[in-house]
């Protein structure tokens, strides 16, 4: 890479997931279900950790992983109606926890520090082109899609009955959700990832009129918010991918700015 390179694919990176998470969370937060995403994020370790045992690009092990914790947590859900979220914590640390015993009976090397956490300093252009892929299918799914997602997240009950294909939606739903997770991987790990899916979404959620102006209006948040955390991280030589995490933080301390129903 030029010199060039290794500060514009880093600034291009930030920028671009600054973008796509927000309005993958904005999907999320008005369906009730961040705390998928949660599982998602922290269920990709056992596919990454089979995907580098085999001499896979690690970003498909992660979105098979990932999509597999989803269907997993929801399968079991069905069961334990009014013990769902405590469903989704077991799984999400059952599949943790055999990411991290599968580095040692694979006999691999696995840097769980850059994985959880990101480092943006060390991205290429391919980590920026499995971005791309990941804006992509996103993009897609609202395109073809948009009616389904607002009724679904208007009113999940009433869309079932109406016929439309809810758990088909919620599963490709879930692996665009697992692509963009996994693609922002390398930028700002797996950890923190979830506070880019959801602390733009949150300001004046309440007052935009539609899905779409909630998306737009996150999307400009994490973008301002990648942007700084980006540019500051490197000012105080700091890593980026916690900076931001703690911009997102702090964005949800200024007063005008928490929730919208407090105007």
């Amino acid at each position: 890479m030029s010199e060039l390179d290794l500060w514009l694919v880093p600034l291009l990176m930030s920028l671009l997931i600054g973008v796509l998470c927000p309005v993958t969370g904005t999907l999320l937060v008005t369906q009730r279900r961040v705390l998928q995403a949660n599982l998602i994020s922290h269920a990709v370790l056992p596919g990454v950790a089979i995907a580098v045992g085999f001499g896979v690009d690690p970003a498909i092990g992660g979105v098979i992983s990932g999509l597999l914790g989803s269907l997993a947590a929801e399968r079991m859900q069905r069961g334990q109606p009014a013990g769902q979220e405590a469903v989704i914590n077991t799984v999400l640390a059952g599949f943790l926890g055999l990411g991290v015993l599968l580095i040692p009976v694979l006999n691999i090397r696995l840097d769980l520090e850059a994985l959880l956490f990101g480092d943006l300093l060390i991205v290429d252009w391919s980590d920026f082109y499995k971005v791309l892929v990941a804006a992509a299918a996103m993009a897609l799914l609202l395109l073809t899609r948009y009616r389904q997602l607002v009724f679904l997240g208007v009113d999940p009950e009433g869309a079932e009955a109406s016929g439309l294909p809810v758990r088909s939606l919620q599963l490709v739903q879930a692996l665009v959700t697992s692509m963009v997770i996994v693609s922002a991987m390398s930028a700002v790990g797996v950890i923190l990832v979830i506070g880019l899916l959801c602390a733009p979404v949150l300001p004046g959620l309440c007052r935009v009129s539609s899905l779409r102006a909630a998306m737009l209006q996150s999307s400009l948040v994490g973008l301002a918010l990648s942007g700084v955390g980006f540019l500051v991280a490197v000012v105080l030589n700091l890593p980026p991918g916690p900076l931001i995490g703690v911009v997102c933080m702090v964005l949800l301390c200024i007063p005008r700015l928490r929730f919208a129903d407090a105007t």
